[in-house]
């Protein structure tokens, strides 16, 4: 029989002695990667009772107890750290989606107050959030603005105050810090679609990398997201509203943020709950798939567009909406009310 241990493989034979073995080579980092790598599928463990600090000391690969008990300690720690450092690829996706959260906070609270101190000069500008902070960025003074540019009639016809020389190089500054936020964005981003790729594709493929990601997030890993049932997966990110149906008995939210899909998002109002049903459903199979497979399967895309086109074609119209004021008993006759039978006695 042919056991695995941590320091080589080993041949036993009928009585459980070793016969022949195949030693790893005597380094820790080495031994520490074998340590944590799966076992392959032709080896079985030691049987019970079988003692492996002598089988060491047998063969060679130590010398001493002494010496197996310090090696094995080293290894072990050695094998922890790899662990722990190593960590698993969703966990940076977690990572890039929240701090994708931290710079949108931030980048808005800043593009806000730019906009405000920027308005004192330039309130014609029309120009809000990033592509504010470009322009001022790039011109500073709106005496800076070229012929060619479309802002230049309202820039030489402005009402705002001169923005003198400190202020203008502060203001320019300023708005450049933000650029490099939301540059930093674009990069994060472009690395979660890589990353989303590489690690969920059936997941992209069915709801795409930004929404996978958020929901990679919101579950808390892609293992943890894969066994959540698809009812679960629908409502993710429909916190609030779930709350209040389930304390108020509010309806109940038909889906969460797998509403920025343009499956969903594009979709007549009537349809969209019937859609978010079908793609939550496909989403659950997709993360199942990348958790448990790796590979990606073209069938989810294919039945998803079809449950789709099945879901519009049976429900092309609104539903009529009952009128729930609508009379249908005709007049009702309050109980001190008289009937009037006709004519005077």
């Amino acid at each position: 029989m042919k056991i695995i241990t941590w320091f080589g493989t080993l041949t036993l034979d009928s009585d459980g002695k070793v016969v022949e073995w195949d030693l790893f080579p005597k380094d820790t980092d080495v031994l520490a990667e074998r340590l944590i790598q799966p076992k392959e599928a032709d080896m079985n463990i030691p049987p019970t009772g079988f003692d492996i600090r002598a089988a060491a000391i047998e063969c060679g690969f130590v010398a001493s107890n002494d010496e197996y008990d310090k090696l094995l300690r080293d290894v072990s720690i050695r094998a922890a750290k790899q662990q722990i450092s190593s960590g698993t690829p969703d966990m940076g996706i977690i990572q890039a989606v929240e701090a994708l959260d931290d710079i949108d906070e931030t980048a808005n609270t800043l593009s806000e107050r730019l906009a405000e101190w920027y308005g004192m000069y330039f309130p014609e500008v029309g120009l809000s959030s990033e592509p504010l902070v470009r322009f001022v960025a790039k011109y500073g003074s709106r005496s800076n603005i070229p012929t060619d540019d479309r802002l230049y009639e309202k820039a030489t016809s402005s009402m705002g105050a001169e923005l003198t020389g400190l202020d203008e190089e502060l203001v320019k500054g300023f708005a450049e810090n933000i650029c490099t936020l939301y540059d930093s964005r674009s990069r994060i981003e472009e690395y979660l679609v890589k990353s989303m790729e590489t690690t969920a594709p059936n997941l992209v493929n069915i709801a795409g990398a930004l929404i996978g990601a958020r929901l990679v997030s919101m579950a808390g890993g892609l293992e943890k997201l894969a066994r959540f049932p698809s009812s679960t997966i629908q409502v993710i990110g429909a916190n609030r509203a779930l709350f209040k149906h389930l304390r108020a008995r509010a309806p109940s939210p038909k889906h969460g943020i797998i509403f920025n899909n343009p499956i969903i998002k594009n979709a007549p109002w009537w349809q969209r709950g019937k859609i978010a049903r079908a793609l939550a459903a496909k989403i659950s199979l997709a993360v199942r798939m990348d958790v448990y497979s790796g590979e990606l399967n073209e069938s989810i895309k294919t039945e998803l567009d079809a449950k789709i086109e099945s879901i519009k074609a049976a429900n092309p119209k609104p539903p009529k909406r009952e009128n729930k004021n609508k009379n249908k008993g005709g007049k009702v006759k309050g109980k001190g009310q008289k009937q009037n039978t006709g004519g005077r006695r």
